[in-house]
C-alpha cells in the first residue's frame, strides 16, 4: 500500500480545485506539503481557502505540537517545518482560527519586527499546526481571562499578569488539567511573571493536580493524545511524558528547569523547600549537585527554623486545649492529660527513644475516638495518611497477626505487606488508633509490646520500620460500667456540695453550678480499674509501656445540653440546605431531649433521641404535605402537669408549629411523638 502511495501522482493543475487532492495525498503519505505545491496556495484568496472545508474527523498527522509554544520572538525554523501528528480535526473556519493566532502573536511580538504571517509560504506551512492548537483549546472549558492568565505566564508577559491582578483575577486559578499559572511560569523560566504572580497573591506551595498522561486522560474522559497535546502546548514540552507530577509545587518545577533566579524568587516569596509531592520527594531531591542544591538546603534549614518559631507562637496564642475543645464536648480531664503529654513532646521535654502511648477508658460514644482524630489533625494539619485507624476486633484470632505485620515468606499475601507496617512506612510519625484493643488476640499484644517499647516494628519481609515519633492511642470499654457509676456518684456529691455552698451564701439552689470538675481518685484507679486491666491483659509489662491511662467520664447535665444543641444545629443546617426549611426551637426543647441520655451509649443516645422524637415528626409532616419547602418550623415542648412533681421527673411531648411560606402565624400540627407511641403499648 505504501508503494502505491509513493507512486501516486501529485502534479497539480494551476487551480484551487486540486488543493484538496494534494492534502489527501499528504495525509496518506504522512508528509508535509511539497514546496512545489506552494504556488497554488499563494494564489488562493481567503474566501477560496474557506471553501476547502475539511470534513469532520478527517485524520491529519500533526508532526509538531510545539509550533506556537512561543510568541516572544521570531518563529524558528523548527516551528515552521512542522511535521504532522495523528489527530482528528473538526470542521473549523480556517481563516478565523489563523487570525486568532495572528492576534496572539501581535500581542507578544516586538513592534519593529515584521509580521510572520505576511509570508504566504509560512502561513500555509503552519496551517496544520494551527489546527492542532484549535483542537487542543477545546479540551477544557476556560474563560477568556483564564486563557489570558495562562498564556501570559507561558510567554512571559508580566504586564498582562499585573493587568489581570488589577481586574481581580484569582492568581491561583487552575487549568482544567490541574496546574496553576505559577507552575507554568516556573517550568518555562519566566522570572518576571513569577515575581508578578507572587506579588499578586499566588500561593507558591500549591501542588499540581495533573498526574500523568494516562491517568489524567482517564479521569478527564479524554484520549491520551489529547492530554499530551495540551500538556505540551499549554504547559511545557520539556518534561518526560511518562513521569507523574501530582503534588509538584512551583519550586519543584523550577528545580526541574534548573533556573537559579526563579528558584531564588520563589524561596524569597515564601515557597516551602520542605514541601513534598505526592511521591514524598522534596524539591532538593530533583536538584543537581551544585549551587541549586546548596541553595535549597540552606533555605530548608532557615525555613525550618522560621516554621518552628511560627508554630511556637501559634501554640502560645491558641493552646492545644482550646483547639481540642472546639470539636469535643466536655471531657476536660482527658483533654488536659493528652494536651500536657503532647506539649512535652513538642517542646523537647519527652523521651525521644520511645513513642507516646495512651489508653483511653470509658463507655461507648463518649469521645475517645474523636479525641484521637482531633489529635492527629492538630499535630499533622490534615495531612493525608497522618491518622491510622485499626479496628482490633478484626484481630481476634492468632493467625490474624499476619494481617498486622504481613505474612511470612512462602505464605499467601507475603508480597502485600501488613496493614500496619505498610501504612507506618509511608507515615512513620502518624497518630495510630487501636480501637477496642481489648478484643485483640494476646499474640497481637505481643507485637504491640515491641512497638510501644522501642518504637520499631519488623514486617513479614524482615524490614524494620522506625516510628519513635508516632503517637499510639488504644481505646477500650474495660471497666466502663465501674467508671460510669463512680463518676455519677462523684457528680452527685459535687452537686450537693455546690448547693450547700450557694445556700450558705444566700444565692439559692437554682444558681448552683453543675459543672464542677470531677477527678478520678488514685484509690479508685488502683483498687478498681487496675485489677480489671491486669485480669484481662495478663501482663504487667504491657501496661507498663503505657504513658497515660485516660478516663472518660459520662456527660454532665450542662454537657448534655451542649450535645443536644449541637445536634439540633446540624439538623437546622441540613433542613435549610436540602429542603429550604427554617428550623427553630424553644430553649426547653434541649432539656426535654437530654432526658433520653443513656450512660452506656454516650452521645449516640442523644443523636438517636433527636432523630426518634423530633426528626421523625418533621419527616411525617413532610410526607403528608404539612411541612413544605420554604416553610418555617418551630419546635415547642409540653410538660405534663403533675402534683408535687418537677418537669424533669416526667416525660415531655414535642409539638411542631408550622408557618407556611407567605403567612405570618405559626399553626400547630398533629404530631407523632415516638415516646408517646411507645408508651401506648406498654
Amino acid at each position: 500500500m505504501d508503494n502505491d502511495n509513493n507512486k501516486e501522482n501529485i502534479n497539480l493543475a494551476d487551480n484551487s480545485e486540486d488543493v484538496e487532492k494534494v492534502l489527501a495525498v499528504v495525509v496518506r503519505r504522512r508528509k508535509t506539503i511539497p514546496q512545489k505545491c506552494m504556488k497554488i496556495f499563494n494564489k488562493m484568496t481567503e474566501l477560496e481557502l474557506i471553501q476547502l472545508r475539511f470534513k469532520k474527523c478527517t485524520k491529519i498527522k500533526l508532526h509538531d505540537s510545539t509550533i506556537f509554544r512561543t510568541f516572544n520572538g521570531a518563529i524558528t525554523k523548527k516551528c515552521i517545518n512542522s511535521y504532522l501528528r495523528q489527530y482528528y480535526v473538526p470542521n473549523f473556519d480556517f481563516i478565523q482560527k489563523i487570525n486568532f493566532y495572528k492576534n496572539n502573536y501581535e500581542r507578544y511580538q516586538r513592534s519593529n519586527e515584521k509580521q510572520w504571517y505576511d509570508n504566504d509560504f509560512i502561513k500555509w506551512k503552519i496551517l496544520p499546526g494551527s489546527l492542532s492548537l484549535v483542537v487542543a483549546g477545546c479540551f477544557g472549558e476556560i474563560n477568556v481571562n483564564e486563557k489570558r492568565l495562562f498564556r501570559a505566564a507561558q510567554y512571559g508577559n508580566d504586564t498582562e499578569i499585573k493587568n489581570l491582578a488589577s481586574e481581580g483575577m484569582d492568581m491561583n486559578t487552575r487549568h482544567p488539567m490541574g496546574w496553576t499559572a505559577l507552575h507554568v511560569a516556573s517550568i518555562n523560566s519566566r522570572l518576571g511573571v513569577v515575581k508578578a504572580l507572587l506579588k499578586a497573591g499566588a500561593d507558591p506551595d500549591l501542588g499540581d493536580d495533573f498526574i500523568n498522561i494516562q491517568r489524567t486522560a482517564i479521569e478527564k474522559g479524554l484520549h491520551s493524545m489529547n492530554v499530551l497535546m495540551v500538556r505540551e502546548e499549554e504547559f511545557s514540552n520539556r518534561l518526560n511524558n511518562r513521569a507523574t507530577f501530582q503534588g509538584f509545587t512551583a519550586l519543584h518545577y523550577a528545580v526541574l528547569a534548573d533556573d537559579v533566579e526563579v528558584i531564588e524568587a520563589l524561596l524569597e516569596g515564601g515557597a516551602n523547600p520542605l514541601k513534598e509531592n505526592d511521591a514524598g520527594h522534596r524539591p532538593s531531591d530533583y536538584a543537581r549537585e551544585g549551587d541549586v542544591k546548596n541553595m535549597l538546603l540552606k533555605y530548608a534549614v532557615k525555613f525550618d527554623e522560621i516554621q518552628k518559631q511560627r508554630e511556637a507562637d501559634e501554640r502560645r496564642r491558641f493552646p492545644i486545649e482550646m483547639r481540642l475543645k472546639e470539636h469535643i464536648v466536655g471531657q476536660e480531664g482527658p483533654i488536659a492529660i493528652v494536651a500536657a503529654a503532647i506539649r512535652r513532646k513538642e517542646n523537647g521535654w519527652a523521651d525521644d527513644e520511645h513513642p507516646l502511648v495512651f489508653l483511653f477508658l470509658g463507655s461507648s460514644g463518649i469521645g475517645k475516638t474523636e479525641l484521637a482524630k482531633q489529635l492527629a489533625r492538630y499535630i499533622h494539619k490534615d495531612k493525608q495518611n497522618a491518622f491510622i485507624r485499626l479496628d482490633m476486633s478484626e484481630y481476634q484470632e492468632k493467625h490474624e497477626v499476619a494481617k498486622l505485620i504481613g505474612a511470612p515468606p512462602g505464605y499467601i499475601g507475603h508480597d502485600d505487606g501488613g496493614q500496619l507496617t505498610k501504612r507506618l512506612k509511608k507515615f512513620p510519625n502518624a497518630v495510630v488508633l487501636f480501637d477496642e484493643v481489648d478484643k485483640a488476640h494476646p499474640d497481637v499484644l505481643t507485637v504491640l509490646l515491641q512497638l510501644f517499647d522501642e518504637g520499631r516494628l519488623t514486617d513479614g519481609k524482615g524490614r524494620t520500620i522506625m516510628c519513635k515519633d508516632a503517637v499510639f492511642v488504644m481505646t477500650s470499654n474495660l471497666a466502663s460500667d465501674e467508671i460510669a457509676e463512680y463518676a455519677i456518684q462523684l457528680r452527685k456529691e459535687a452537686e450537693e456540695i455546690n448547693k450547700n455552698k450557694y445556700k450558705m451564701e444566700g444565692k439559692g439552689e437554682d444558681n448552683a453550678s453543675m459543672t464542677e470538675q470531677v477527678t478520678v481518685s488514685r484509690d479508685f484507679k488502683e483498687e478498681v480499674v487496675q485489677p480489671i486491666l491486669k485480669r484481662h491483659f495478663r501482663r504487667d509489662e504491657f501496661l507498663g509501656r503505657i504513658n497515660e491511662i485516660v478516663y472518660f467520664l459520662p456527660f454532665s447535665q450542662s454537657e448534655l445540653l451542649k450535645l443536644v444543641t449541637k445536634e439540633l444545629d446540624y439538623w437546622k443546617k441540613r433542613a435549610f440546605e436540602k429542603h429550604g426549611i427554617e428550623l427553630t426551637w424553644d430553649p426547653e426543647v434541649a432539656a426535654a431531649l437530654a432526658d433520653g441520655y443513656d450512660v452506656h451509649y454516650g452521645a449516640r443516645s442523644i443523636k438517636y433521641e433527636v432523630e426518634r422524637r423530633l426528626i421523625s415528626q418533621i419527616a411525617a409532616g413532610h410526607e403528608q404535605g404539612v411541612v413544605t419547602p420554604g416553610c418555617a418550623v418551630k419546635i415547642k415542648v409540653t410538660w405534663p402537669k403533675s402534683d408535687g412533681s418537677t418537669k424533669t421527673e416526667t416525660h415531655s411531648t414535642l409539638n411542631l408549629h408550622v408557618r407556611q411560606k407567605g403567612q405570618k402565624d405559626f399553626v400547630e400540627v398533629d404530631h407523632y411523638d415516638a415516646y408517646v407511641a411507645d408508651n401506648i403499648f406498654i
